[in-house]
């Protein structure tokens, strides 16, 4: 296909990830990055090898870009895709879409409105371990699908060394963002997004979140605990647990009246899918149909750089989006209810969303 020339803003812990996974997409051409941070910019830059820009308005301005990739703080995602999208850009931006349903909203029709596509992380649905799941839920592995137990735990972050975590070009994981915009905002998304393609939109939801331990960096933090039931359409109901306190555990299990399945790691895009038929029989993996991808490390084992790949096939006409941003929006409703669920609540979702493909797989 023709390149899709890409330009990223904000060349912070996550930027890292995005480049290390580029090549696995040689036709996204990056015409350069901007950092509003100059230092940081310019160290980014120097160790990847890419062009800078001087100023957000050259980046937007420059007519080679196609795509904004959006990767600064939480706190600037809907102001940065709203300028690139007024200049015309398509946008992909890292998760959340925007802090408020609200933002989010507009957004959406900003980018329906002016003819763009705008697409937002996480994109570990389209990973083979997301596609092998959710093909066997297709082919009814499991029979009728009744229950699903989804774990978000990311570990014991306050008694980790997280002020001594750096990406590869050296940018220090932003703790204060993280610990500000809470867990649930940052975490929730990678099942949400999984178990909202595979059952349909969310009708019900009833949700819980806390501040469990005291936060020593910064008063007023986000909840580092939640939990909520949600109830689809077709019946199925799943609990989805994110924290940043008890043992980091990713692992997601569906059970329905035929078997489970069961997956380990929602990060991990080589994470197996196995198929226990009965209680006491050994779990079978399950066939994979393509092969993993490449070029992330053993910490991160997710092509950051797919779902920008995914969004521009879909600008150039070669493919629906596998990432509809209808979808991304509803996740989103569903991810800041239970971050700001303390106290609890019982909520029925504003916004839905229509059925979409799967990715395909080779052959087909």
């Amino acid at each position: 296909m023709n390149r899709v020339r890409i330009a990223i803003v904000g060349c912070g812990y996550v930027a890292d990830f995005y480049l290390a996974t580029l090549p696995n997409h040689p036709f996204l051409q990056l015409t350069g990055a901007y950092d509003r941070d100059l230092r940081r910019q310019r160290e980014f830059t120097g160790y990847h090898q890419v062009d800078g820009y001087g100023s957000l308005p050259d980046l937007l301005a420059d007519p080679a870009v196609e795509l904004v990739v959006n990767l600064t703080n939480p706190s600037s995602h809907a102001e940065v895709t709203r300028l690139a999208l007024l200049a015309g850009k398509h946008v992909y931006v890292e998760k959340p879409l925007a802090m408020t349903l609200p933002e989010a909203r507009a957004l959406v029709d900003l980018a329906a409105g002016r003819g763009l596509l705008l697409g937002s992380a996480p994109c570990n649905l389209l990973g083979e371990t997301a596609q092998t799941l959710w093909r066997a839920l297709r082919e009814g592995v499991i029979g009728t699908p009744r229950l699903a137990y989804a774990e978000l735990d990311a570990g014991p972050i306050p008694r980790l060394p997280f002020e001594t975590w750096v990406s590869a070009s050296g940018a220090p994981w932003p703790y204060l963002d993280e610990f500000r915009t809470g867990c649930v905002i940052e975490h929730a998304g990678y099942y949400l997004t999984w178990l909202t393609a595979f059952f349909g939109p969310a009708v019900e939801v009833t949700a819980y979140a806390a501040a469990v331990v005291p936060n020593p960096y910064l008063e007023g933090a986000a909840p580092d605990f939640a939990t909520a039931c949600l109830r689809f359409g077709g019946g199925v109901v799943a609990r989805v647990t994110s924290g940043i306190i008890a043992p980091g555990d990713h692992s997601l299990r569906i059970v329905g009246d035929e078997g489970v399945l069961t997956v380990t790691d929602c990060g991990d895009y080589e994470s197996p899918v196995t198929l226990t038929r009965a209680a006491g029989e050994a779990p079978v993996p399950l066939v994979r149909s393509r092969g993993p991808l490449h070029g992330y490390d053993d910490v991160h084992r997710m092509d950051f750089a797919c779902g920008v790949a995914d969004l521009a096939r879909a600008a150039t006409g070669e493919t629906p989006s596998h990432l509809p941003v209808e979808h991304a929006l509803h996740v989103l409703e569903l991810t800041l209810t239970m971050a700001e669920a303390t106290g609890g609540t019982v909520m029925r979702p504003s916004t839905t969303f229509a059925p979409f493909p799967p990715m395909p797989w080779a052959g087909e």
